[in-house]
């Protein structure tokens, strides 16, 4: 009886002890959130510092595949009667990069930039492991966010993987596109298709060696110090404007340490190789509405094929199609030459409320 009674005190004390341990780490971790969180947004607060005046919020919309669903959406000069330029970053960035392109894009148009489903202060919703319907869920929210916004139509800008969403979504909507403007776009180029040997054993590494992974690991004292000594091409001329190289990659940190990175795992799903996508849109550009206006964008030493620019200016005879090289830049175009990019940006915009004009009735 005694040794029933010791064994069961035993249990107890182990169930107590467990449940203590896990309130705590939960807690823990729940604190560690709200930290990483208040980070995040002061962060941001300093970055967009630079914007004179901007409304900031979450814009909530419905997905057939999430619940409560929230799109972090920066506005400036939405009182402009001219069509508006919507802004989509790149892979694991954020509304914050742009800072250097938010004054000088909307000077005479409204402008909003978003924070891609499952990046930066977006929600951050589980996609589909499928490539292809993981591609029709982002594009299912961007539409959505457009539908409560109450965005007629736009002037699309995307930059790397948000160039390829922004082709993506022109296909899907071309009634909504104004104009189409892509920036040294990702997800394009069919030029790597069968891979050879050496690019074989560097995929094997990019799965096994996440770089963005691997920062998160450092924590965040070094995590974002080793950004700002190692990658100057991305963080640089914004530090230089913010008068302080720290901020922008603690901002990156925070914007990919915060949260479930669920976005990062939906890119995964559409790249073959090491970063090439599985279904190039080089190989679907056909499906592009003819009357839909296109710009390219590229760096002068940029990495991705600057050809498919020309490429598809040859394929669409029949269609405005541009190509811009922007001097002294490599990807990071509209940061690395801030002033050139927006440059070109805003020709192409004028080009779109030329065309506009032209469609409506005298």
């Amino acid at each position: 009886m005694c040794d029933i009674l010791s064994n069961s005190s035993s249990l107890i004390f182990v169930f107590f002890s467990v449940s203590i341990c896990a309130i705590f780490i939960f807690n823990t971790m729940d604190e560690k959130q709200a930290i990483f969180d208040y980070r995040l947004v002061e962060e941001e607060k300093k970055i967009l510092s630079v914007i004179p005046s901007y409304k900031s919020e979450f814009v909530p919309i419905e997905t057939s595949f999430g619940t409560d669903e929230k799109i972090w959406t920066i506005s400036v000069n939405t009182e402009s009667p001219k069509t508006p330029i919507v802004l989509l970053h790149g892979f694991v960035a954020s509304v914050g990069f742009w800072c250097l392109n938010f004054e000088a894009l909307s000077r005479d148009r409204p402008l909003y930039a978003i924070d891609l489903l499952g990046f930066g202060r977006s929600s951050r919703p589980h996609f589909s492991t499928d490539n292809l319907e993981a591609e029709k869920q982002m594009i299912e929210a961007i539409e959505a966010w457009r539908k409560q916004m109450k965005i007629e139509k736009m002037i699309l800008l995307g930059h790397s993987m948000g160039a390829y969403l922004s082709g993506l979504y022109s296909m899907d909507y071309p009634e909504r596109i104004q104009h189409l403007i892509l920036a040294d776009q990702w997800g394009y180029t069919d030029k790597y298709e069968d891979p050879p040997l050496i690019l074989r054993i560097l995929t094997l590494i990019f799965y096994k060696f996440n770089p963005v992974g691997f920062v998160r690991s450092m924590g965040h004292s070094w995590g974002p110090y080793f950004l700002q000594k190692t990658r100057r091409d991305i963080f640089g001329k914004i530090g230089d404007r913010l008068n302080d190289p720290s901020i922008l990659p603690t901002y990156f940190y925070y914007c990919n340490a915060a949260k479930e990175p669920t976005g990062e795992k939906a890119f995964f799903s559409m790249v073959l190789g090491v970063g090439w996508a599985k279904c190039p849109l080089i190989k679907r550009i056909h499906k592009l509405d003819k009357k839909i206006s296109i710009t390219f964008l590229y760096g002068s030493h940029t990495w991705l094929d600057s050809e498919i620019g020309p490429r598809v200016k040859e394929m669409r005879p029949d269609s405005f199609v541009e190509v811009h090289e922007v001097e002294n830049s490599g990807h990071h175009i509209y940061s690395e030459n801030a002033d050139q990019f927006n440059e070109y940006v805003l020709k192409a915009c004028q080009y779109a409320d030329q065309k506009d004009s032209s469609l409506k009735p005298q």
